[in-house]
């Protein structure tokens, strides 16, 4: 019998979790959701183990932020999407270089949020495409290659990948398009979560 999805909503703000768990059980209705407004909730008492976690950066208590690595030792096989009412670069790279799969601005309009959490959401789902893809092997990445897909993992820009690497910063984007092509995705936030669902990176 297939798997059924199951979403966890980690937010203090009752409203976004109920729009977010609202638009997505539009997009995904066979999904079940579990809500919580904490780390403590999110990590006790949970019926079954989330597949994908969108997970507040800012929390009462212990922050998200901290407590990202608890729920991936928790729940290792779940996808966390950290989301943030921050758009600075420092929270992004820091979501990711803590292993996030993706991170998301509240500032965004809805209509990009929903995009992004229904095309990761479907990166889950058992039997699905997209997921099949994911899982497919792709030709062997050279060591230049895994060096900079790496840094891109951790959040770094190409003028700091350059300046990491010794390299130019036109050198780089031409690694990240062909990373891009090789895990077929478009974005550098898609890579690293390819990356990480392939075994491709730490």
């Amino acid at each position: 019998m297939e798997k059924r999805l199951h979403i966890l909503l980690v937010d203090d703000h009752a409203l976004l979790r109920e729009g977010l768990r609202t638009v997505l059980a539009i997009h995904f209705p066979a999904a079940s959701f579990t809500e919580a407004a904490s780390l403590n909730e999110a990590t006790t008492g949970l019926a079954m183990a989330p597949d994908l976690i969108l997970l507040d950066v800012e929390l009462p208590g212990l922050s998200g932020m901290a407590g990202l690595p608890l729920l991936q030792a928790r729940f290792p096989q779940a996808v966390v999407l950290m989301l943030s009412s921050h758009t600075d670069d420092a929270t992004r790279h820091a979501a990711l270089a803590n292993g996030a799969a993706g991170f998301i601005s509240k500032a965004e309009p809805l209509e990009a949020i929903v995009a992004k959490l229904s095309k990761l959401v479907r990166s889950t789902q058992p039997g699905d495409q997209a997921a099949t893809a994911s899982a497919e092997p792709i030709q062997t990445l050279t060591p230049r290659q895994v060096e900079v897909l790496d840094l891109v993992c951790m959040g770094l820009s190409n003028k700091l990948i350059a300046r990491r690497l010794g390299v130019s910063e036109f050198t780089v984007r031409g690694h990240v398009q062909a990373l891009l092509a090789l895990l077929n995705v478009s974005s550098r936030t898609e890579a690293a979560f390819a990356a990480r669902q392939r075994g491709l990176v730490r």
